[in-house]
């Protein structure tokens, strides 16, 4: 059996993954986030709040020692406040730092920890962001922090390949722009802090956005063939 463990199941790019993963009666999908949507004999819900960083360090992964495949997917993120620096609360800029960041990295360790000696195919997936690697006015600390997601996959994925024995994989991958409800967030913005909220506008307005399922479509094909990426920090539109 493979096993997935993925946040953010409730809505979007999370749901769209556990459900189109579900259709194969050899996977089991354990569901991490507020609140359950899905409804599947093979499917079991964790109920946590990923900006609670106490109960992200509860969170232990069980044993599968049958596994054919154990995979980890960091999906859930918040574009928070989008407001310049200066101007952000404190709290917000905490909060969204904590489920984008912390949490997956939290997540992250205790994966790692708990499927260490085990062999199975082992594969982490981050959800990453374009804004990790280019600038958005009010964005700074999704833009930070999706930053770091990507670089503490690589150092992961260097570790990795030092003990290569215990066969880690480490993808960190870019879903483009999603028809969200985190997309329906940035259109919703002041555009005094956040200049390009037209652009978002038309992206929606002209059927630029992407399908959740689509996407989820990619992200299976990436992790289907894992063994075969050499790269780290990739996008869905390279697949």
């Amino acid at each position: 059996m493979n096993y997935y463990y993925i946040t953010g199941t409730s809505r979007g790019i999370g749901k769209a993954i556990a459900e189109k993963l579900l259709q194969d009666d050899t996977n089991i999908v354990i569901g991490i986030s507020r609140s359950s949507s899905i409804s599947h004999k093979n499917y079991t819900h964790i109920h946590l709040d990923l900006s609670d960083l106490e109960k992200a360090k509860a969170l232990q992964f069980e044993k599968h020692n049958q596994a054919k495949r154990l995979c980890l997917i960091n999906n859930s993120g918040a574009i928070g406040a989008i407001q310049t620096l200066g101007t952000i609360d404190n709290a917000d800029l905490i909060n969204t730092l904590n489920i984008n960041l912390l949490a997956p990295s939290i997540l992250m360790n205790n994966f790692m920890k708990a499927y260490y000696l085990q062999q199975a195919e082992k594969i982490i997936v981050n959800v990453s962001s374009g804004a990790g690697k280019n600038p958005v006015d009010g964005w700074s600390i999704y833009c930070a922090s999706k930053a770091g997601l990507d670089m503490v996959s690589r150092v992961a994925d260097a570790e990795a390949k030092v003990k290569s024995k215990h066969n880690f994989k480490i993808l960190s991958i870019a879903p483009g722009v999603v028809d969200t409800q985190m997309q329906t967030e940035i259109r919703n913005a002041d555009s005094n802090y956040f200049s390009r909220k037209e652009e978002f506008i038309q992206y929606k307005n002209t059927g630029i956005l992407a399908d959740a399922n689509a996407v989820a479509d990619k992200y299976i094909k990436i992790i289907n063939s894992a063994d075969k990426i050499n790269e780290v920090v990739i996008s869905v539109k390279d697949y």
